[in-house]
């Protein structure tokens, strides 16, 4: 039956380690949250225990070797048992992703291209992540040989461009908008939207949208701190030893933002995001194949602190996508990107009631 919210729940003990449990687990529920990181060490257990047990599940992960590993082993039959699995449901990707879906769908006429630039505002005290995003991060610079091999071995189509070539910008660059320096994003959301897009083009013959992301960094002195720990990271990330000390000491190399005991609660309450999409695309009745775009949009994505306060939303609200919007879902199960899973879902609706709010900020005088 279902249960009521605020009766008593049970806890289910498990492992990844011990995958008789997690089969146990997943035989007892219709959705699994998976909330343990990295990845890369952690995750597969639990897909693979899910989908040989006819759960769906969702997880946070920002780490495109273990997304796309996931679809390449997992696919198949996850379609074969009619369940989803749908990955980079948290920070990484679920603003970026669907807000580029949003952009398209508030456009009168054919989106082309959009870029988005990610600005996080802390208070007082300052930000904090905790060191497992950092390890992510480590392990995932370090491998990046391999990712590379994946995806040959997946074998992707080519995801056509349409509309006018969108200008790959420099790794670090002034804004004119933004009055800051800004930087191409390193996370995840770049490769998940070229996902969606792609399925989006393959499966439904939509128009697929180019996409850049970045990062607004602030003045001088924000670049030049970053580029001297940049350095030392990508110089460390490239030997074992270093990768040691990275992840042992992530406090001092990250210069204070990552640490074993994560945020403070008056860190978090003082942070925000705030993800602005610049799109541009042809108007209706414009060939999106000849001639330059005609039309500008701009939206933007706000929320909360967004490691521990937007992931957990935007993660729930998948999952009660995954459940109660079933009959908007893709046709077949398998493992998906969250824009592939839920562009016809109220994901966006669920989350705008939540506190991560998607509008419109300019659209072309008509």
């Amino acid at each position: 039956g279902k249960a009521a919210p605020g009766e008593e729940v049970g806890v289910l003990l498990c492992d990844v380690g011990d995958a008789g449990s997690l089969a146990t687990m997943a035989r007892q529920t219709r959705v699994v949250l998976n909330c343990v990181g990295p990845y890369r060490f952690f995750g597969e257990p639990v897909v693979k225990a899910c989908v040989e047990n006819g759960a769906s599940c969702i997880d946070i992960s920002g780490e495109p070797q273990f997304l796309e590993g996931m679809y390449l082993k997992y696919n198949e039959k996850a379609a074969e048992k009619g369940v989803y699995v749908v990955g980079s449901c948290g920070f990484d990707s679920i603003p970026a992703d669907m807000g580029v879906l949003y952009t398209r769908d508030k456009l009168k006429g054919t989106l082309t291209a959009v870029e988005s630039f990610l600005s996080v505002m802390s208070g007082p005290e300052g930000l904090g992540v905790h060191d497992g995003t950092w390890k992510s991060a480590v392990y995932g610079l370090a491998d990046e040989d391999n990712l590379k091999k994946l995806r040959k071995q997946i074998g992707y189509a080519p995801v056509p461009v349409v509309g006018a070539k969108l200008k790959k910008r420099g790794f670090l660059f002034y804004s004119p908008e933004f009055k800051k320096y800004c930087l191409t994003f390193m996370g995840s959301d770049g490769s998940v939207v070229k996902r969606t897009q792609r399925y989006l083009h393959s499966e439904l013959q939509q128009t697929p949208v180019q996409y850049g992301a970045y990062v607004t960094l602030g003045g001088l002195g924000s670049v030049i701190k970053l580029m001297f720990m940049g350095m030392l990271f990508l110089l460390l990330v490239k030997f074992n030893f270093g990768r040691k000390l990275l992840t042992k000491y992530p406090k001092f190399f990250s210069g204070g933002y990552f640490t074993k005991e994560g945020p403070t609660q008056k860190q978090m309450d003082g942070t925000s995001f705030t993800m602005t999409f610049f799109g541009e695309g042809y108007s209706e009745g414009q060939d999106p194949q000849t001639g330059k775009p005609n039309v500008k949009i701009c939206t933007e994505v706000k929320g909360p602190e967004p490691g521990y306060i937007a992931t957990p939303i935007a993660m729930v609200q998948a999952a009660l996508s995954l459940l109660e919007d079933a009959a908007s879902l893709p046709k077949r199960g398998g493992v998906y990107s969250p824009g592939a899973a839920f562009s016809k879902t109220k994901l966006i609706d669920r989350l705008n009631k939540r506190g991560v709010e998607f509008s419109v900020i300019s659209k072309p005088e008509v």
